[in-house]
């Protein structure tokens, strides 16, 4: 595995091919999508914001949604619209971008980095649902654009 950084992010809601904030992503340039898995971690979806949230998930659970692979160069064009719509630089941020390793259907591992939740009180709120197989595309209603459309 090459110690640079990854050049692939896993999306698992809006940014996903075909949902609403998908033409974020396409914002800073070409991107190869491919189905993949996140291990370890937890989906839930949050009501009324109407979006999903990743959390670890102490070993288990897995997240269902998108490897999607830039190429190099536009790499650095695409992180600040993904930071931006996914709230890095507020205060507090709203997810925190990490470093992961997901699992394609081929079988190999990739590394990649992943938008997790940083908001762990509202976790203890009302509105928090567990999706049911990691896989944000089953949510009836996800499509309804909320206040803060992220």
């Amino acid at each position: 595995m090459s110690d640079s950084p990854p050049t692939t992010v896993f999306v698992y809601g809006t940014l996903m091919p075909g949902e609403r904030n998908a033409h974020v992503a396409a914002q800073g340039g070409h991107f190869h999508a491919r189905p993949a898995t996140l291990p370890g971690y937890r989906l839930l979806h949050l009501w009324p914001e109407a979006y999903p949230a990743v959390v670890p998930g102490d070993g288990a659970g897995t997240v269902r949604g998108f490897a999607l692979t830039y190429a190099p160069a536009d790499w650095p064009l695409a992180l600040p619209f993904l930071d931006r719509l996914e709230g890095v630089d507020e205060a507090p941020p709203l997810y925190t971008r990490e470093r992961v390793t997901l699992a394609l259907e081929s079988g190999e591992t990739l590394p990649a980095w992943v938008y997790v939740y940083a908001l762990a009180e509202r976790l203890e709120r009302p509105g928090v649902v567990p999706v049911p197989g990691g896989d944000w595309t089953v949510i009836p209603d996800r499509s309804r654009t909320a206040e803060s459309d992220r």
